[in-house]
């Protein structure tokens, strides 16, 4: 059995690593080269880097800033944030990341998941999804709406479709963050997790609203996710990766240790 991975998440602003709720509110949460020490020290499984307002600044990712991080840890390491392009892509890749993250412009243009995963694999290719919750249809069913450009704008297409096709087209994991869950610690969006789980045949990354050991143990039991993501709850030392994992092997999640 495949193990699930526990995954500390920098959002990166202006340099620094910031974290809010429901994508609004940032506060500063420290440096992140010296953050990504600490995470790769508790043995975390692997680190994401996401550029947060790199595609709505029109700008690219600060590939200075992730090969100092790069060079300081020994774990997985994906980045995202502003990748426009294939360059974009092979940049990243020397600069040090094993993943790339595509999100704004994965939507814009489909065709890159495809050309991405053509040319550097599906395993290096990660499609984050932002989604909020909607009335999905006429008749009142729930579904979720997939936003770009940070969170700031919503797109119309539909949360569980979209990465039904990214992973069509080549996506060789999904990133799927629930914008109502985002940092309010009151657990992962199981419902979403669940229907996204149950529609592609890729890992899932789960993220927003960990706040408690408990809510990892239910994403995982209930929502079938591969993998959760984190970043308050370990940004400011309620608990570290591993009591996550040692909580999740008491209950036999499969974790490494």
């Amino acid at each position: 059995m495949l193990t699930k991975r526990i995954i500390p998440c920098l959002d990166i602003k202006e340099g620094r690593v910031v974290k809010g709720v429901k994508f609004t509110g940032l506060k500063d949460a420290g440096d992140p080269v010296e953050v990504s020490k600490v995470y790769d020290a508790q043995k975390a499984d692997e680190l994401v880097f996401l550029d947060i307002t790199a595609s709505l600044e029109e700008r690219k990712t600060l590939i200075g800033l992730v090969e100092d991080i790069a060079k300081n840890i020994f774990m997985p390491f994906t980045v995202g944030g502003g990748i426009g392009d294939i360059t974009d892509i092979r940049n990243l890749l020397n600069a040090g990341a094993d993943k790339v993250s595509l999100n704004t412009q994965a939507v814009k243009s489909p065709e890159l998941i495809a050309e991405a995963a053509s040319k550097f694999g599906s395993q290096c290719i990660v499609v984050a999804i932002d989604a909020r919750q909607c009335r999905g249809s006429a008749d009142g069913n729930v579904g979720w709406e997939v936003y770009i450009n940070g969170g700031r704008t919503p797109t119309g297409i539909d949360a569980v479709a979209w990465a039904t096709q990214a992973c069509e087209l080549g996506a060789g994991e999904i990133l799927l963050t629930s914008m109502d869950y985002d940092g309010t610690k009151n657990g992962y969006d199981i419902p979403l997790t669940k229907q996204v789980t149950g529609a592609v045949n890729v890992p899932v990354i789960a993220s927003g609203g960990a706040g408690s050991l408990a809510h990892f143990f239910d994403c995982f039991h209930e929502a079938g996710a591969d993998a959760c993501l984190a970043a308050s709850i370990f940004h400011y030392q309620e608990y570290s990766v591993g009591q996550v994992k040692e909580y999740l092997y008491e209950r036999g999640i499969p974790v490494r240790i």
